[in-house]
This record gives C-alpha cells, sequence and structure tokens, in this order.
C-alpha cells in the first residue's frame, strides 16, 4: 500500500524513515521549515541522526495534495490539553480536515496520537466524512495504533516496540496489522476494537503518572522525618516485586498530560477519577514543593543569595524536548521569591527559554545558588549547592 505519514514530529518521522526503508513512503507536515530540514536530513528533535535517514526513500512535503496518492495514511499529530487541562483537539481535527480533503475512496486512515477512548470514531471520523464526501466504512476505514515513542532512547526504536493494531473492522484491522508487522520487528498486538486500542495507550502513561505522584508524596513526607528518600528506594528496591519508581519533576507530552484525557472522559461517562486527578495533583504541584525547599536551603545557610542557576530545563535528561517542562513552573516559581533565575539548558540553542537567559554550559560562574534539576551528562561534573532527586 501507499503509505503516508500525517504530522512528522517525535512520532511521525522516526515512523516514515522505518517506512521508507522498505517502499517509497511519503511525509507531510503542515510546517515548511520542518520540511526544509528533513529534505537535508536533518532532525532538531535529536530522535534521528544524518546516518537514520540512509537508505530511506521518504518524499516530505508540505502539499497535502501527496495524501491523495496514498490509500494508508498515518496520523500522528499532538494532542495536547488547554489551560483548563481538558483535551484539545485542534490538532488532531486539523488533521483530520485535511486528510479528508485529500482522501482516496478505499483508503485506510490509521491514527496513532493517543486520545481518550472512542476519540477516533466519534470526533475524528465525522470530520473525515464531512470533508471528503465519503462515507466510513463503505468508502474509507479506520484504524488506530497508539505510538510508543520515548524520548531520547536510542534502544527502545519504534521498530523494537511491540505496536498494538485495531481497525473498525475485521478486515481493516488485518490491514493494519499486516503493514505494520512489515517494520516491526516485535510483532503486533491485534487490540479487539479501536476503543480497547485507545484506552491501552492511556492508561500505560496514567499507571506511571500515577507510581511517580506516590515516590513523591512518600519523599514529602520522608523530607519532613529527615530521611534519605534515595536510600529508602535503594533499600526497598532489593525486594524482587519492588517497582523501581522515582520521585521527580513530571513534564513532557505523554506523562503529565495523557491522564488528563482519561480523566475527561471518565467525567463525561458519571464517574469521577479520584486516584487519577489526585495523582496529577501531586506531579503538577512539585515544581513549587521543590522551590520551596530550595528557598528554605537558601535561606538556612546564612548566605546572601540572588542569583539562582538552574541546570537543566527540558522535560527529560539528554534531550531537547521542553515541552511541558515543569523547570519553566520551578524558575517561574523561584522568581516569586524574589531571585534573579538563571538557566543552563546546553540541549536548546536559544540564548532565552521560558523567558528566562539561557546560558552556556561553558559559563557556570559568578552564580550564588547552583541547582541541578535535569541530570544531562554533560552536567555530571558541575558542582552543584543542591539537586533535585529524579
Amino acid at each position: 500500500m501507499k503509505i503516508c505519514v500525517v504530522g512528522l514530529g517525535y512520532v511521525g518521522l522516526p515512523l516514515a524513515v522505518v517506512f521508507g526503508k522498505k517502499q517509497k513512503t511519503y511525509g507531510f507536515d503542515i510546517k515548511q521549515e520542518r520540511i526544509d530540514e528533513l529534505k537535508q536530513s536533518i532532525d532538531s528533535t535529536d530522535e534521528l541522526s544524518t546516518d537514520d535517514f540512509v537508505g530511506s526513500d521518504v518524499e516530505f512535503s508540505s502539499d497535502p495534495a501527496i495524501i491523495s496518492k496514498c490509500d494508508f495514511i498515518i496520523v500522528a499529530v499532538p494532542t495536547p490539553i488547554d489551560d483548563a487541562k481538558k483535551p484539545d483537539l485542534r490538532p488532531l481535527i486539523s488533521a483530520s480536515k485535511t486528510v479528508g480533503q485529500n482522501l482516496s475512496k478505499g483508503a485506510v486512515v490509521v491514527y496513532e496520537s493517543t486520545v481518550y477512548p472512542g476519540c477516533t470514531e466519534s470526533d475524528c471520523v465525522p470530520v473525515l466524512e464531512k470533508e471528503s464526501g465519503l462515507v466510513h466504512k463503505e468508502d474509507f476505514f479506520v484504524g488506530y495504533s497508539p505510538e510508543r515513542i520515548n524520548p531520547g532512547d536510542k534502544e527502545h526504536t519504534v521498530d523494537k516496540i511491540v505496536k498494538v493494531v485495531s481497525g473498525c473492522d475485521e478486515k481493516t484491522l488485518e490491514t493494519v496489522a499486516s503493514v505494520y508487522s512489515s517494520i516491526i520487528t516485535a510483532g503486533v498486538h491485534k487490540a479487539s476494537s479501536i476503543m480497547v486500542a485507545e484506552a491501552a495507550k492511556i492508561i500505560e502513561n496514567t499507571q506511571r503518572d500515577i507510581n511517580i505522584a506516590l515516590m513523591n508524596e512518600l519523599k514529602m513526607i520522608f523530607d519532613k522525618m529527615g530521611i534519605n528518600t534515595e536510600d529508602v528506594l535503594e533499600a526497598a528496591g532489593t525486594k524482587w516485586n519492588f517497582l523501581k519508581f522515582t520521585p521527580g519533576l513530571v513534564g513532557g507530552h505523554c506523562i503529565g498530560v495523557d491522564p488528563y484525557y482519561l480523566a475527561y472522559e471518565s467525567e463525561k461517562v458519571g464517574h469521577h477519577p479520584a486516584i487519577i486527578l489526585a495523582g496529577r495533583h501531586i506531579n503538577d504541584d512539585m515544581a513549587k514543593y521543590e522551590a520551596g525547599r530550595i528557598v528554605k536551603h537558601v535561606t538556612s545557610n546564612g548566605n546572601s543569595v540572588s542569583k539562582i542557576l538552574l541546570l537543566g530545563a527540558t522535560f527529560k535528561p539528554n534531550v531537547p524536548d521542553t515541552r511541558n517542562s515543569k523547570v519553566n513552573d520551578l524558575a517561574k516559581e523561584l522568581k516569586t521569591y524574589g531571585f534573579e533565575v538563571v538557566l543552563c539548558e546546553p540541549h536548546v540553542e536559544s540564548k532565552e527559554l521560558f523567558g528566562f537567559s539561557n546560558v552556556s554550559v561553558d559559563d557556570l560562574k559568578g552564580y550564588d545558588f547552583v541547582v541541578k534539576v535535569v541530570d544531562h551528562d554533560c552536567f555530571k561534573d558541575v558542582k552543584c549547592d543542591y539537586e533535585i532527586l529524579k
């Protein structure tokens, strides 16, 4: 089948390049600057190196007409939340409109974006039908295969992770499974329905979020008791079935966002998701908590501190991804205490991040207090006054 990947970010690009090593593949993105860099085998997200593009036959374009050339279309666009922490489906609906306007009869459209159960068929399919004038399950078909990309992870790449696949009917399921099986060496898992596949994806990150929230709450308790949390986790971890989670700032586009999608749909069907929202509340407040700890540490040593340097600004180590980074919240919270806050994020070229100066890793002198927030490899030998436990 002729394949087109719509959305060439952290999820779509690796997928398109892997498909391109098997067959001619088309990649569409609305950002022309993104297309221009990809044509030069440059990936500003650092997920792929220049060598990764070698041997991959992908035609990158910002012209949506290329979608009409294909009969297997994969939509991999962001699904963020708004300021009220409600699902923001605008990128997904916009992509569905574009696909619908260029949809060929008989085509299969597969969504990879993380959504709440029912979104693909209830929110996306009507848009495809309206824009194309075609009828679902007669003229075109849909599937859902959730992305499992872990930014910065060079071991668990897209082809080495089991792929959950689903379809609107049995024939579509087999088609989706066959297409993905051509590139996924780890194999595919056929979900019994699209809603099952959507639900499976969203609970993966919800489970992690809740476990990290538990670790963060334990850290708060142990801080008050004067107990070292790292030592506690090391001791508890000697038991064979103790789950390895650690406290820290929970940012990024997945763990800090996906649970809100499930909570939103849960409320719609009449269930208040108490544990899910409690975990989100704890994790969302960790930046404020750590800011308070830093201030207490600063004032307790008796030194005069006016300028604080934060080492790291991305949402996790060794990646340039600042999406939903809680370092933003931490810096702004410290600023409310009257401190001048400066960031050092070597993985981002900009000299300003979140409204704060971003200095070079070679220019770390002259700061009253240094906090390691993100454990980048380049900070391994940098002396700091406080470290946020990851």
